[in-house]
């Protein structure tokens, strides 16, 4: 009898581990439908350009667990060449959205990525971003999101540490 109450605890165990592990959460909070127009827009974070628009659904994009946000971007919005600790995965919902890798912002050479476009920068992989008009993305991975610019003027975060000295 013992055996079994240590097989049947072990069996839920490795199947609680198998759930934490997918990112599967057993509460009735990691349910969701949400239609667009039900969106909760904020400011983006300080490591984007500011005018930026951030919309969380799913985990969070600052802690080491799977996230998934939409972000909006107005018209010639520029994301400087960055590079993230993590994959970073984008789906186009809105608009064109200009993507490309390297180390500094070629409006000649990003790749033009409409609706139902996606673009995915593998960890430490240096890319930029551009929009010549009205867009928005789903991003999603695994925080922290964290931004390392190429050229740390770039960084928005550092402006503000300039315009208060």
């Amino acid at each position: 009898m013992k055996s079994l109450r240590i097989g049947f605890l072990a069996a839920v165990l490795a199947a609680a581990g198998a759930l934490a592990l997918f990112g599967q959460a057993s509460n009735a909070d990691s349910n969701m439908v949400q239609p667009l127009a039900e969106a909760k827009w904020g400011p983006a974070p300080p490591m984007l350009p500011p005018g930026a628009e951030i919309a969380v659904l799913a985990g969070n994009p600052m802690a080491a667990e799977p996230y998934t946000v939409r972000l909006k971007f107005p018209a010639n919005y520029d994301i400087p060449a960055h590079s993230h600790p993590t994959d970073e995965n984008v789906t186009v919902t809105n608009g064109t959205f200009y993507a490309g890798m390297g180390d500094k912002l070629d409006r000649k050479a990003g790749r033009p990525l409409p609706v139902g476009g996606f673009f995915r920068a593998a960890a430490g992989m240096n890319h930029y971003a551009y929009t010549r008009g009205p867009v928005t993305i789903v991003l999603h991975g695994i925080g922290p999101v964290e931004f390392k610019y190429v050229n740390p003027a770039d960084d928005p975060r550092n402006a503000k540490k300039t315009a208060s000295k």
